[in-house]
């Protein structure tokens, strides 16, 4: 087993077909297949299952793209750490979240740091909980991910970014929309849309509602942000979500938030990697996040539409 052919193995993993492989690494199509079968023939078993519109991993295939991409970042760690070079980062940074929105807080920074490092390229992706965020990380599917608190793994480095406050969110035509301020007794009887149990938005919500001794009317479930905050413009419920989540809709009226009396709802965000030595890419993104925590704070909570007094 050579490191050329698990380069190119992930090569092919990536873009799913032997030509766009082929030219990525320079090589012919016939290198790159002739690559490919010596190296399913030595672990015994197909990597890839072969179509007319290219190809797709098999199960073997995924199980051995896991492993692969941990051999080739611990072989660049190694190389960097041992010839000490410190020339500008070239290579990927895999990014997950667990929920969509974080796109929207995290997007002015992750423009800033692609123009800053133009040989980094960011791959981002979301996921359905916290706890898959978390094992994407674990499992080398992602270098760096974005999750609430608490997260605890000997094998992570988790370093809190900033906090973010949980916001009741409704229809501008709904009756409590004028309103700063609700009470708990105001809300009991609405119907609510609610993140899937796992979100960590939804663990927020369920410890809200166990405090104030309630059960919600649920009318749906989703994890998508944008069709929470779509059901809810169109009446169908209220929710929780957080004040930076609804920052343009509440601004445009297309969303109106208020605040609950005497209960103030706030979650703490971390940044999740695996606490061990990383690629040169990897290393500089998560220095350039550090970097800009409050900056992140201030998007989270500083441009709500809602002042505290």
């Amino acid at each position: 087993m050579e490191m050329a052919q698990l380069r190119t193995f992930r090569a092919v993993a990536e873009t799913l077909n032997f030509t766009r492989a082929a030219e990525r690494m320079h090589l012919t199509q016939s290198a790159v297949s002739h690559q490919i079968k010596a190296l399913e023939e030595e672990l015994g078993e197909p990597l890839f299952i072969r179509a007319k519109r290219g190809v797709k991993l098999s199960q073997a295939g995924k199980a051995a793209l896991e492993h692969v991409e941990r051999i080739l970042d611990e072989t660049e760690a190694l190389r960097e750490r041992v010839s000490g070079r410190a020339s500008e980062p070239q290579g990927r940074v895999r990014v997950a979240a667990a929920t969509q929105a974080f796109v929207y807080l995290f997007a002015p920074l992750f423009e800033s740091f692609m123009e800053s490092h133009p040989g980094v390229d960011l791959i981002f992706r979301t996921t359905a909980t916290t706890e898959q965020t978390v094992a994407d990380i674990l499992n080398g599917t992602s270098d760096v991910g974005f999750a609430s608190l608490a997260v605890y793994s000997p094998n992570l480095q988790v370093t809190k970014l900033f906090d973010d406050e949980l916001v009741l969110v409704m229809s501008p035509a709904h009756r409590l929309a004028k309103k700063r301020l609700v009470t708990v007794e105001e809300v009991q009887n609405e119907r609510w849309i609610l993140f899937e149990r796992g979100a960590s938005i939804r663990r927020a919500t369920d410890q809200f509602f166990d405090q104030v001794g309630f059960h919600p009317d649920l009318a749906l479930e989703s994890n998508d942000t944008f069709f929470i905050k779509r059901m809810i413009e169109r009446g169908l419920g209220i929710s929780m979500m957080p004040a930076w989540a609804v920052m343009e809709e509440v601004k445009v009226g297309k969303l109106a938030q208020s605040r609950i009396t005497d209960h103030s709802l706030r979650r703490a965000v971390a940044m999740v990697s695996l606490g061990r030595f990383q690629p040169s890419p990897t290393r500089a993104f998560i220095s350039y996040i550090l970097r800009h925590k409050a900056q992140l704070q201030a998007l989270a909570e500083g441009e709500s539409s809602l002042k505290k007094k």
